[in-house]
């Protein structure tokens, strides 16, 4: 698994700068409609999906499978979710906001595991579990308040998608330097 993350840290950079760009539309164009909302965000998660699941299929080099099945999977939510966003553009904000919600708690699960897995491998391996958990208290905040209005809605959505893509782009970063010969935990020097 550690030497999947390393060789793949662009991909992880990469999907860090998709929810920073993603997250900087949302909060500085707030006005959008349901439709655009849905497009939009629809875009961001497919992206977001087959890079996961590039980065999941694309693993090998000895590192076993059952560490690639949590990008799979967390690749196929997002596709999943995204074609569900470009099929019906015209669902209401409420069920948009359940499908945000469910891919939020969803994808959040996934990167707690990852992290859980990862914690005797790597060192800062908190920084893809407060990813997970910021994940998951925001489906967790949708479900609790599902009328709160979709200006709100993509602002709430704009500031994790930012905090999120910060999150990632820092431990793409750390990751880089990371190769097969190096045998320290990830974020020693």
């Amino acid at each position: 698994m550690r030497e999947l993350l390393a060789r793949n840290w662009g991909l992880i950079v990469f999907r860090g700068v998709l929810g920073v760009i993603f997250g900087i539309i949302a909060v500085f164009w707030p006005g959008i409609t349901v439709i655009a909302l849905a497009i939009l965000w629809g875009a961001y998660v497919l992206v977001d999906g087959l890079t996961a699941l590039a980065f999941g299929i694309g693993g090998g080099g000895g590192v076993s499978g059952s560490g690639r099945w949590i990008m799979v999977l967390t690749g196929i939510a997002g596709v999943a979710a995204g074609i569900i966003a470009f099929v019906w553009p015209g669902l209401t904000a409420l069920v948009l906001l359940f499908v945000i919600a469910i891919w939020a708690v969803v994808v959040g699960i996934f990167q707690l595991i990852a992290a859980w897995r990862l914690r005797k491998e790597i060192q800062g391996e908190w920084l893809l579990a407060f990813t997970g958990l910021v994940s998951i208290l925001l489906g967790v905040l949708l479900f609790l308040q599902p009328g709160s209005g979709a200006v709100a809605l993509v602002f709430t959505i704009g500031i994790f998608a930012i905090v999120w893509g910060i999150t990632a782009i820092v431990l793409g970063v750390r990751l880089r330097g990371i190769t097969k010969s190096d045998p320290g935990p990830i974020g020693t020097t």
